[in-house]
């Protein structure tokens, strides 16, 4: 249902009529002076890219994906995929403390997150990953069943630590460049 709500929307008439797939659907503008726009048409695409990349990372309908990204693109791009794949997408702010990271990913139950290396905030840039792989990490060494799988959105091209088997990077994942589901 949310393909077809996604895809296709009313004229002033009450007629059903699919999108120009060339008209602008989203515009962002971010910190410096960055500006992405997307037709329909891309992000339609990329929504069906990262829901092959996700099933192919073994997620369902009724999986949980957190995102913990900021705002940009690539967290609309992941709920429209999670709408296509039937999956629970679960939101985890950036502005959330290691503590609250490792609560939400506990009360989520969720394998498969979605985070930034980096953002930028009042013209600084903060880290996304870090902190995240910190909670990660506090959590497995209490016990809990680790996250299976992060996906790392490249936005600021800083240096990220990396957990082989684990860490795959959004844009490959898009290209179809996942490991099977494991």
């Amino acid at each position: 249902m949310l393909r077809r709500v996604i895809t296709k929307h009313a004229d002033p008439a009450g007629e059903i009529q699919e999108p120009d797939s060339s008209r602008v659907a989203l515009t962002w503008s971010g910190e410096p002076g960055r500006l992405e726009e997307l037709t329909h048409g891309m992000l339609l695409d990329q929504a069906e890219r990262a829901a092959g990349a996700l099933a192919r990372l073994g997620v369902r309908a009724g999986d949980r994906v957190a995102v913990h990204l900021p705002l940009v693109p690539e967290s609309v791009i992941a709920t429209l995929a999670c709408g296509r794949l039937e999956a629970i997408r679960t939101t985890l702010p950036v502005s959330l403390t290691v503590p609250e990271l490792v609560a939400r990913t506990r009360e989520s139950s969720t394998r498969v997150v979605i985070t930034a290396d980096a953002a930028f905030w009042d013209g600084a840039v903060r880290p996304v990953k870090p902190l995240l792989d910190h909670a990660l990490a506090r959590a497995a060494a209490a016990g809990e069943t680790p996250v299976r799988t992060v996906l790392v959105v490249n936005r600021c091209s800083r240096p990220v630590s990396w957990k082989p088997g684990r860490d795959l990077w959004w844009h490959e994942a898009l290209e179809g460049r996942t490991p099977a589901c494991r």
